[in-house]
């Protein structure tokens, strides 16, 4: 890994660090529940008692593709030999039939020529199939069944290379490779930015190849609850976001902040500091864009638990000016500093009549509350009355 060899800070996390896990079990020591997207951006969700297993043979060149590397190398090889093997024997069977098996006179035309033994059929399957063409074996005219076969080897032949070949092809290419070098901020976090509470997080990418049209949609993960009393474990609700740069698709050069405004719209409206201590909501952010290079759709994943969103943080900047140019600093990607922000919820802060209204009943009341306590500590206390009893 790119983080092991010191090339990547550790402070922010490549998107895809593994792939092929078959039943992934991805739980934070201190999270309450199971994440259902990984750090890394693998879906945490594991496919038990499928009966219609024959649907995956339907599309079979999916399949070959989402194989391990492992699995597909058999295959690819298997293919080959058992192709050359088939047709060898065919090979030996029609040259047996035909009596080229056994030794005759020079008048003696064979099916195909030096053909002896089933070794030798063999080694002229795989001639026919891959086109070598030693000049030693051939098909002659005399058997119109050989001519048959030479035509029906030499397709399967091609078929066989057009699917293995492209099955390694887009698996050398998969769109996920892309994605290992687009990373985004170990944590996000909830600030005001222009009088608003904002959750936000960072995203960047290493290579100096663009991601063409690229768009960002998140989503937040949470157990629900409806009015007739049906429980949803995984209810999925969209985000608004706001874009930087203020169009449908965000121009990713240099590392950008990311930021949804937590309006009444948003489904963190409810949502405050303490609630956040005993929550459990999951924020899914998935990044979709078309590589520059070769044109391949990709996409990045990734998630926020309640423990990962920092209350009251903003993350430094990033982007300097040196010699003429912009320069970007990854040691200061995931790097937050703490900054004065509400602990209320976004709808407690808009009943309060804004940001502003809301400082100015937070600085009056902590004014009330120090006059009070100046006022208890400096009221003098009564002298006590001594009355003396005379008789």
């Amino acid at each position: 890994m790119l983080s092991r060899k010191g090339l990547i800070p550790d402070d922010y996390f490549l998107t895809r660090l593994a792939e092929n896990v078959l039943q992934p079990k991805f739980k934070s020591a201190k999270s309450r529940t199971a994440r259902f997207v990984a750090k890394n951006g693998t879906c945490n969700v594991a496919h038990t008692n499928i009966r219609e297993q024959g649907r995956f043979l339907q599309d079979v060149f999916t399949t070959l593709v989402d194989l391990k590397w492992l699995h597909t190398l058999v295959i690819f090889t298997m293919s080959f030999l058992c192709s050359w093997l088939l047709f060898g024997m065919v090979w030996w069977l029609i040259a047996f039939a035909h009596g080229d098996l056994d030794p005759k006179g020079d008048d003696f035309v064979p099916c195909v020529t030096d053909i002896h033994s089933f070794s030798s059929a063999f080694l002229f399957s795989i001639e026919v199939q891959v086109t070598i063409g030693f000049g030693g074996r051939m098909v002659t005219e005399e058997c119109l069944s050989a001519i048959v076969i030479l035509i029906i080897q030499n397709i399967v032949g091609l078929l066989i290379n057009a699917i293995m070949l492209g099955c390694i092809f887009m698996k050398t290419a998969q769109a996920n490779r892309r994605a290992e070098t687009l990373i985004f901020s170990k944590h996000a976090v909830i600030t005001v930015r222009n009088n608003k509470l904002c959750f936000m997080f960072r995203l960047g990418d290493l290579r100096k190849s663009m991601i063409i049209s690229a768009a960002i949609h998140m989503q937040v993960v949470r157990k629900t609850v409806t009015n007739e009393g049906e429980m949803v474990p995984l209810d999925q609700i969209d985000i608004q976001m706001d874009n930087p740069v203020g169009t449908n698709s965000i121009f990713l050069v240099s590392p950008l902040i990311i930021n949804h405004v937590i309006d009444k719209n948003s489904p963190l409206y409810d949502l405050s500091a303490a609630d956040l201590l005993h929550e459990d909501i999951e924020v899914v952010v998935v990044l979709e864009g078309v590589v520059e290079t070769t044109g391949i759709t990709t996409q990045a994943r990734t998630s926020y638990l309640s423990e990962e969103i920092l209350w009251g943080q903003r993350f430094v900047p990033t982007v300097s000016q040196e010699d003429g140019m912009y320069a970007v600093d990854y040691s200061k990607f995931g790097n937050t500093v703490k900054v004065p922000t509400p602990s209320c919820s976004a709808r407690a802060l808009d009943e309060a009549g804004g940001l502003e209204r809301f400082k100015l009943q937070e600085s009056s009341s902590r004014t009330g509350a120090s006059v009070r306590r100046r006022v208890k500590f400096s009221t003098p206390k009564k002298p006590e009355t001594v009355v003396s009893l005379t008789s």
